[in-house]
């Protein structure tokens, strides 16, 4: 069996403009978006940084952490594991311990919850019994959850995260995450799981037992195309919030995060996200499931794979700016069959003068079953001549 290599084909394309991302600012300069002292812009069809802040600073993310909950029900929903028609009691410790605790539905002992609700409850108002609810019932306990969160939190790349609770609540900076990492986090989420993202985030807020409550995301319903994600905030945190939105196309997923006051987070958000949509031009590469590229493939029926845009792949520029960006496929192989049609195999990296490259997953557009004798046969012979 040959070991794994890193393989790369550089594509041909046309002259582009480019994408200038924005490094962290230089001393003493003026620095935009003053109400957050952490900040990430990331255009997440291109995957390039279109600002950054202190994107790898640590810090408490407070309730965003309910993220990480939601994301995980989805992996379990999705995995056949968790259904959004179960139904889970509160019990007496969640009761005694969060029963008018922080933000919350109001659940009460007496009363099943389905999943959907809960999450409804998580994603909408920021409930923090409906997280604890959810934790015990999915996970049996939310020491069990927890270290689930933690362990999704590794497989999808987020690097500089811990998570302590299912909610958020302060635990003396036992739950900490980064600005970068937040980004996978959204990225991962609105990507694997779109249907669900679209069900439950986004909502204006949700009325359970006849008491109604807003939802605080400052940018749904004032920045064109924003669908959410979630606001956070305690006393050590200070006010943070994960926001995406979409338009023609095109989405952006950013950071804000340990400003003094909710104004300054708020205004932070809507200005960031309506700068990265205006100072800003795109232009598509790919359509989703459109054909990017070949990959090798070893042991296999055939000798190569297609490889396909997981989504639709755009390169992003600042208006005016002109120049040609320089894409490469970028996997580790030859890949060894059986592969299924949609496996993340490989990345497409968009590199453009001026910003750091990015890079963007593609998906094998078709399965490639394991060879027989006569294939077997036939591929070494054509490796070759390879």
């Amino acid at each position: 069996m040959t070991g794994l290599l890193r393989y790369f084909a550089v594509l041909p394309v046309l002259a582009l403009a480019s994408a200038a991302g924005s490094a962290d600012p230089e001393p003493g300069t003026v620095q935009p978006f003053p109400g957050a002292p952490i900040a990430l812009l990331v255009d997440l069809s291109s995957g390039q940084v279109l600002f950054s802040r202190e994107a790898e600073r640590r810090f408490m993310p407070a309730s965003i952490t309910k993220v990480m909950t939601a994301f995980l029900a989805f992996e379990l929903i999705d995995g056949g594991k968790l259904s959004p028609g179960q139904s889970y009691m509160m019990s007496e410790n969640a009761y005694r311990e969060w029963y008018g605790k922080g933000s919350r539905m109001f659940l009460d002992r007496s009363e099943p919850v389905t999943v959907e609700t809960l999450l409804l409850g998580i994603t909408s108002v920021s409930a923090n019994d409906a997280a604890v609810v959810l934790a015990e019932g999915a996970a049996g306990s939310v020491d069990n959850w927890v270290a689930m969160m933690n362990a999704k939190a590794r497989e999808i790349g987020m690097t500089d995260s811990h998570f302590g609770t299912p909610n958020g609540w302060m635990d003396e900076g036992r739950t900490f995450t980064t600005a970068n990492d937040l980004a996978v986090l959204a990225r991962e989420m609105i990507t694997r799981h779109p249907d669900l993202y679209r069900f439950y985030f986004g909502r204006e807020g949700m009325t359970y037992r006849g008491i109604a409550q807003a939802n605080h995301d400052p940018i749904t319903g004032r920045v064109k195309g924003a669908d959410g994600i979630k606001t956070g905030f305690t006393n050590q945190a200070g006010y943070g919030f994960l926001g995406s939105a979409e338009r023609d196309g095109r989405r952006l997923i950013m950071v804000a995060a340990t400003a003094p006051t909710p104004r300054d987070r708020n205004d932070a958000s809507v200005a960031m996200m309506e700068w990265g949509f205006d100072a800003f031009d795109t232009r598509k590469l790919y359509a989703r499931g459109g054909y990017v590229g070949e990959a090798l493939v070893q042991e296999g029926a055939r000798s190569t794979v297609p490889l396909v845009a997981a989504g639709s792949i755009h390169a992003t520029f600042p208006e005016g700016v002109k120049a040609t960006p320089r894409l490469t496929i970028r996997y580790e192989g030859p890949l060894e069959a059986p592969l299924e049609e949609g496996e993340r195999v490989a990345e497409l990296e968009i590199a453009v003068e001026g910003a750091p490259p990015s890079r963007v997953p593609l998906l094998t557009g078709e399965a490639v079953p394991q060879a027989n004798t006569w294939q077997r046969l036939v591929n070494g012979v054509v490796g070759l001549f390879r």
